[in-house]
């Protein structure tokens, strides 16, 4: 049987997990209300979240110390997660979006923001921190730019190193973007549409919305940004 001590610390963290949870639900609820969350005070957040001012210091030194507690969290859970959509081949991304289907991994993403949807969206929403989502894009540059780099295509010279620079930061930008706009505006696409929504976009055109298709010859592009490169810099 267990001992009383280790009862009495599973039953304690188990009050201090739901603790958190109200408070994180309670830091999200106040951001809704005052539509700003330098406006949140740990008064209003205690007392939404049933708690007592003292028991909220008991957790978190501050409502900044809340806030970035739960994105520390949220990088550090999301993290596993994205490592797995980078490792995808392009044959598989391929046979994906012909068969319209996710890329693997992108539901679980997409599964753990609905999961934690009490207050996410508030924080990355209009009112909530700025720099979270800048943070999420980061993480995800941080995981995925030396997979990217792999058997990347381009002319040699500095200007292949800016140009997978600049392509990484579209594309990460891109998708976190699509993530907060569809958290934010209520989620009204499920799990499974959105993540074949997403694996989709990254190969659509902006010709083909409209019936135009805009080919790119990159092999053909690389030497003219080259040799514009080089003539900018002997100038």
């Amino acid at each position: 049987m267990p001992s009383t001590v280790q009862t009495t610390t599973a039953s304690t963290d188990r009050r201090a997990l739901r603790t958190r949870a109200a408070l994180r639900d309670a830091l999200a609820a106040e951001i809704e209300a005052t539509g700003d969350l330098s406006q949140v005070t740990v008064t209003a957040v205690s007392d939404r979240a049933n708690v007592t001012r003292r028991t909220f210091y008991s957790h978190y030194r501050d409502i900044p110390g809340l806030v970035t507690s739960i994105e520390e969290e949220t990088i550090a859970e999301l993290r596993p997660l994205v490592q797995v959509i980078s490792q995808t081949k392009l044959e598989e991304l391929d046979e994906a979006i012909h068969a319209f289907q996710p890329c693997p991994g992108a539901i679980d993403v997409l599964s753990y923001f609905v999961e934690r949807a009490s207050y996410l969206p508030a924080l990355l929403g209009d009112g909530g921190d700025p720099a979270f989502q800048s943070r999420l894009m980061q993480m995800v540059r941080e995981v995925a730019a030396s997979r990217a780099a792999e058997g990347f295509v381009a002319p040699t010279g500095s200007i292949a190193s800016a140009l997978l620079d600049y392509y990484l930061t579209f594309a990460i930008s891109a998708e976190v973007g699509v993530v907060v706009r569809w958290l934010t505006t209520g989620m009204h696409e499920s799990v499974e549409v959105m993540a074949c929504l997403m694996t989709a976009l990254m190969f659509v055109r902006p010709g083909d919305l409209y019936g135009k298709p805009i080919g790119l010859d990159i092999t053909t592009m690389g030497p003219q940004a080259l040799a514009m490169y080089k003539e900018n810099n002997n100038g």
